[in-house]
């Protein structure tokens, strides 16, 4: 099992984003097995930046990001220091598209309250 945790800058912005989307990167590329598709890569790529700016919007900032190889999936967790957990919302010209996306890209999404504070929000990926 390959993991890996990302720092996160805890203000929202578009280089700590781009950040995350590449170390996203890095690890797909470090993988072995790779993962089987470019669909794959570009779907982690898409969850990992909506799960960090919606963290740094509304969580208060996101303190890490793990990304976690399974044999047959990929978990995406990002933790922040807020316990509420993410909604859904109409969307709108200022947002509400991140989380419905998320969820509806990964096989099964999850919040977790964290005993030190705050929550973890995970999705997991096909690989």
């Amino acid at each position: 099992m390959d993991t890996m945790s990302v720092n996160v800058a805890t203000a929202p912005s578009t280089a700590c984003i781009a950040g995350a989307r590449q170390s996203a990167r890095d690890f797909l590329a470090g993988l072995v097995p790779p993962a089987s598709a470019a669909e794959t890569s570009d779907t982690m790529i898409l969850v990992v930046s909506e799960l960090v700016t919606n963290a740094l919007r509304h969580g208060g900032g996101t303190r890490t990001l793990d990304l976690t190889a399974h044999p047959d999936s990929i978990e995406v967790a990002g933790h922040d220091r807020s316990p509420q957990a993410p909604r859904t919302r109409t969307p709108d010209l200022n947002g509400g598209f991140g989380w419905p996306m998320a969820s509806h890209l990964a096989r099964a999404t999850a919040v977790t309250r964290r005993t030190a504070g705050g929550k973890s929000v995970s999705a997991l990926l096909a690989r």
